[in-house]
């Protein structure tokens, strides 16, 4: 939480899909609505499938990423205009969120809507972080029949 005199926190999760950015774009209208700042979280775990371990811990390439998803959703949102900053985190996309929560005015997350069955299968980050979350939560989804953007 914001102690007195500072700004808000929004602390808004991405990995650089369309749900995301969607997300981060409904992130940075809301900190220029109430001036707040946003901290954007891209978090990445590499799982060893079938013993192949790839070379992917360079976290100077996810960053990359993650600030590519950042410039993406800035320039879709050019009359905003708020402080940022980017952090990547290796770990779990949903703990590291629902960590970065305890020190959150409001965490922002996309849904890619795979749907129930999928989402009892492989789990759920938006779900993880309703449910976990130390701060308000909002879930940014596509719509019936949009793509989300």
């Amino acid at each position: 939480m914001a102690e007195q005199g500072t700004r808000p926190v929004i602390v808004v999760g991405t990995d650089g899909s369309p749900g995301s950015i969607r997300a981060l774009r409904w992130a940075l209208r809301q900190a220029q609505a109430t001036g707040a700042e946003v901290r954007v979280l891209f978090a990445w775990e590499i799982t060893v499938p079938l013993g192949y371990v790839p070379n992917l811990d360079d976290p100077d390439w996810w960053a990359g990423i993650a600030q590519k998803a950042v410039d993406e959703a800035a320039a879709a949102e050019p009359d905003v205009s708020v402080p940022i900053t980017t952090e990547v985190v290796n770990g779990h996309p949903a703990n590291v969120l629902v960590e970065a929560s305890k020190a959150a005015d409001l965490l922002v997350v996309g849904s890619r809507g795979h749907g129930r069955v999928l989402e009892m299968v492989l789990g759920s980050v938006s779900n993880h972080c309703t449910h976990h979350a130390q701060c308000s939560v909002v879930v940014v989804r596509a719509g019936p029949g949009r793509p989300a953007r």
